[in-house]
């Protein structure tokens, strides 16, 4: 197993599969597992400059496809919830979340809690294609942002 680990992290360091890698490493990190895609992100971009804009809109679409896995994982809870409770299930603290309804998965960017609000959208049963949109939004402007300022503070050598 460890082996085969091994060999899938050195095929995915391949440059020509860079923004594959960098795909696969956004999507990862916008579920609920503890990864950060910057770094995939920048590494990239730092080796091939000239890659900037793709690695920024791939890891952007990976990490919004991420959004929608959790957002549906939220869904299917909530009907789980349902269905085991017998009624619908409603929870007081995210009532704030109700308010600003699809709107709110703009902050899907933020670490922490941005992918969480993604599940909770879904929880909450939030149409889904508002949703996409306002997540891609925010993590494009964070991706453009963090990659920005990462090659602002480490110059070309």
């Amino acid at each position: 197993m460890e082996t085969a680990l091994n060999q899938l992290l050195l095929w995915l360091s391949l440059p020509e599969v860079g923004l594959s890698t960098v795909f696969v490493v956004s999507l990862v990190s916008a579920t609920l597992l503890p990864l950060g895609s910057e770094p995939a992100v920048f590494g990239l971009v730092k080796l091939n400059p000239d890659l900037f804009w793709p690695a920024v809109l791939v890891a952007t679409a990976g990490n919004t496809l991420g959004g929608i896995i959790s957002w549906g994982m939220g869904w299917a809870a909530h009907g789980a919830m349902d269905r085991v409770q017998g009624h619908s299930t409603q929870v007081r603290a995210l009532q704030w979340l109700q308010r600003f309804g699809p709107k709110a998965c703009l902050l899907s960017w933020l670490p922490v809690v941005g992918d969480p609000l993604c599940s909770v959208a879904g929880w909450l049963r939030m149409p889904l294609l508002p949703c996409v949109a306002y997540m891609a939004i925010g993590k494009l402007g964070r991706y453009v942002t963090m990659t920005a300022a990462l090659l602002w503070v480490f110059p070309g050598s």
